[in-house]
């Protein structure tokens, strides 16, 4: 059984780093449930601090992630329709990867850009506007994938630290 949990914990976490670039999966969370897989085995000694306290990263992560692209576009003076041009650019770039790596970078703020422009904004606005989403959309992925990261260096190096446990076929 602590094989099994420890495989399904080792996809979530990588699930988790996925979902720090794809707005349909929230990173931290499914990250975090990857490292709680690993601390349910027999193998792993439970510690409620350790497992409390990255729940309440991962929350406030994910938490912050929808904070911060709205603050900067309403700082650099956006709109919704600059956030959700964001979504629908980070969306061509993950489905039809036709710059390959720099799309996830250039579509989201072509995305914010159309947007704001769509929604009457003028030139120098709306790019401006489409500048801060993106800053936000930037900000929100980065933390979202450094914690993922994170999670991801607790749970090998405690399986790495207990592997004579979880790795003993009796």
């Amino acid at each position: 059984m602590d094989i099994a949990l420890l495989v399904l914990g080792f996809l979530l976490m990588l699930i988790g780093i996925l979902g720090s670039f794809l707005p349909v999966l929230p990173g931290p969370p499914v990250s975090w449930v990857g490292l709680l897989l690993l601390y349910l085995t027999k193998a792993v000694p439970d510690d409620w601090w350790m497992l409390g306290i990255t729940l309440f990263f991962a929350l406030l992560i994910t938490i912050m992630d929808y904070v911060i692209p709205a603050m900067g576009t309403k700082k650099f003076g956006g709109s919704k329709a600059g956030m959700l041009g964001t979504v629908v650019g980070l969306l061509v770039a993950i489905f039809f990867p036709i710059l390959g790596p720099f799309g996830i970078i250039i579509w989201p703020f072509v995305g914010a850009l159309v947007g704001e422009l769509i929604n009457k904004a003028d030139q120098k606005t709306a790019l401006k506007a489409a500048f801060g989403s993106f800053l936000g959309f930037l900000t929100g992925t980065f933390m979202k994938f450094l914690i993922g990261v994170i999670y991801f260096g607790i749970f090998i190096w405690k399986a790495i630290e207990y592997s004579s446990e979880l790795f003993t076929f009796n």
